[in-house]
């Protein structure tokens, strides 16, 4: 291929971009991918070898608690070690010059606010694995004095405050959807005039649902994910490509 044909993608990208004055990034697991961290659902991904624990079985069972926790540790190696990729900071580089108000994400890795995406911007669908919360009072609880107890005695967390069950500030399968995340990630869609797909399936409903709601209601929808979706065939522009390169070339960021 040449040069030429390399850079036609990357042209028709930026063009799109620089047209759109209401951007919102919706983000998923393939845009963390390239910085390391494994995703969920991939064959080779995390659920391939175990079942998620779902949050009934969580609240209902001790060893379940145990077992969530346990992988939970093995999960934040990857977390901790990762990085903003080149992905991360041309979102970043989209919110800085103003034309992208909202980064909706499903991811939960904290990736986005290490790039420099300011938290008022950040809409996480899926909670933020970098924490944990009382589900009784929602106290928030640092991950290093749990992990450490964990590790040491085999201690399960307990709110300081109140006493209630901690756990990852993660949504879990059988959890509500959090309410004003979710009304914030609509109030966007429904003001936007671009919907930019990066790394999601787009099979994980409730959240799946905003972009196809946002072109439907008159945005464009672009769609970056490197294995085809349910909704390519409703995008604008489709690409089935790596999200730091592209997008990096679109924007000109290193």
């Amino acid at each position: 291929m040449s040069i030429e044909a390399d850079k036609a993608p990357a042209a028709r990208l930026s063009a799109a971009l620089h047209e759109a004055e209401r951007i919102v990034v919706f983000s998923g697991a393939g845009l963390s991918t390239e910085s390391g961290i494994p995703d969920f659902r991939s064959p080779q991904g995390i659920w391939s070898q175990a079942k998620p624990i779902e949050y009934g079985e969580f609240i209902a069972s001790e060893a379940a608690r145990r077992e969530a926790w346990r992988r939970k540790f093995l999960i934040d190696r990857d977390m901790r070690e990762a990085r903003p990729n080149r992905g991360h900071r041309a979102v970043q580089q989209l919110v800085s010059r103003g034309s992208c108000h909202t980064v909706i994400t499903q991811n939960i890795d904290g990736l986005h606010q290490a790039s420099g995406v300011p938290e008022q911007v950040l809409v996480e669908l899926h909670g933020n694995g970098t924490y944990a919360k009382c589900l009784e009072c929602g106290r928030r609880h640092e991950l290093a004095p749990i992990e450490e107890a964990f590790q040491r005695a085999g201690v399960l967390p307990h709110c300081a405050g109140c006493g209630g069950l901690v756990k990852a500030a993660t949504i879990s399968f059988g959890q509500a959807m959090p309410e004003r995340a979710m009304a914030r990630a609509e109030a966007a869609i429904m003001e936007c005039d671009l919907c930019l797909v990066l790394g999601s399936s787009l099979v994980v409903y409730p959240a799946a649902a905003f972009p196809l709601r946002a072109k439907r209601r008159g945005a464009r929808l672009i769609i970056i994910n490197r294995e085809p979706t349910p909704q390519d065939g409703e995008a604008d522009l489709v690409f089935h490509a790596e999200i730091g390169p592209l997008l990096g070339a679109a924007l000109e960021i290193p």
